[in-house]
């Protein structure tokens, strides 16, 4: 992990989880914790080495990479923690993420782990979409669901922290199939982020790049081509699929061999937000067979 200065004001801690950092008239501001415990001590440790001041933290979305050190921050620092309203419950009750991808159940163990369930978190006020005003800092919150439900992109000095809106190239090739929950949304939330104004944009995964329409348009191609191949698996079979098989022959295709339950979840999940995007295009429909949920082209 390292720090990275943008602007007078803006700064990253980048590493495999990037972490804005804005300081301003003696005020700092940070942008999501990281993982864990360990990583935000790696933040607070940069902050006393360089001498920086933090006063402020915003959370831009309630996935554990990205908000999993914000209740240790609060014990050391308390400090006011922000976020969008949804993804604040979330964070109140991080065994929600579990209780989704289980379908609802109560989570097996295995899915209780740092990677699907953070520390709880109570968050301490709401970042409203466009216009706000945190101490000194004047911050144009976005509105970039898809990747989650409520994920807030924020515009600081003119640089943008995109959150999970957009991964950058090397992430995108590392996922190869991207979590989202709405395909749909992932793909307006992308097209936005082509017309922002910006001297440069930073992803939660990925560089820095002060022309970064490139990375988002692959971004955009990857979902477009991954909804493609869905229709051609679903086409394919006359009686339909279950979400189950696609999820497992779109694995397959792609050569990813899934190690773990919650890995596997996590797919799945992505397959249903494109095989929904497909239901709401009337290219295909849920129907039931043979006592099975089944996906059959229209």
């Amino acid at each position: 992990m390292k720090l990275q200065q943008f602007t007078d004001h803006c700064y990253a801690f980048t590493g495999a989880v990037n972490i804005g950092y804005c300081q301003k008239d003696g005020k700092g501001l940070l942008i999501d914790t990281g993982l864990d415990e360990s990583s935000i001590k790696k933040v607070l440790n940069l902050i006393n080495q360089h001498s920086l001041p933090l006063d402020y933290c915003i959370i831009t979305h309630a996935h554990t990479d990205h908000f999993g050190g914000a209740s240790y921050l609060k014990k050391r620092m308390d400090i006011p923690l922000y976020a969008p309203a949804l993804e604040s419950s979330i964070m109140a009750n991080p065994i929600l993420e579990p209780i989704y991808l289980f379908n609802g159940a109560n989570p097996i163990e295995e899915l209780r782990n740092k990677f699907l369930e953070g520390p709880s978190v109570k968050v301490d006020h709401h970042v409203k979409i466009g216009e706000n005003s945190i101490g000194p800092f004047d911050i144009h919150a976005l509105d970039l669901p898809g990747h989650s439900y409520a994920q807030t992109g924020l515009l600081i000095d003119h640089i943008l922290y995109a959150g999970d809106g957009y991964f950058g190239k090397e992430a995108l090739k590392k996922h190869v199939i991207p979590f989202i929950i709405d395909a749909d949304q992932t793909l307006s939330s992308l097209e936005k982020l082509l017309h922002i104004e910006c001297k440069g944009a930073i992803p939660g995964h990925g560089q820095f790049e002060e022309t970064f329409q490139d990375a988002v348009r692959d971004n955009q191609k990857v979902h477009n081509e991954l909804i493609s191949s869905l229709y051609q698996l679903i086409e394919r079979k006359e009686e339909g699929e279950s979400l189950d098989m696609l999820t497992k022959e779109l694995l397959t295709l792609h050569n990813i061999k899934v190690k773990s339950l919650g890995q596997w979840l996590l797919f799945r999940t992505s397959v249903t937000a494109y095989v929904v995007s497909l239901e709401r295009k009337e290219q295909v429909k849920f129907i039931i067979r043979d006592n099975e949920p089944r996906v059959v082209a229209t």
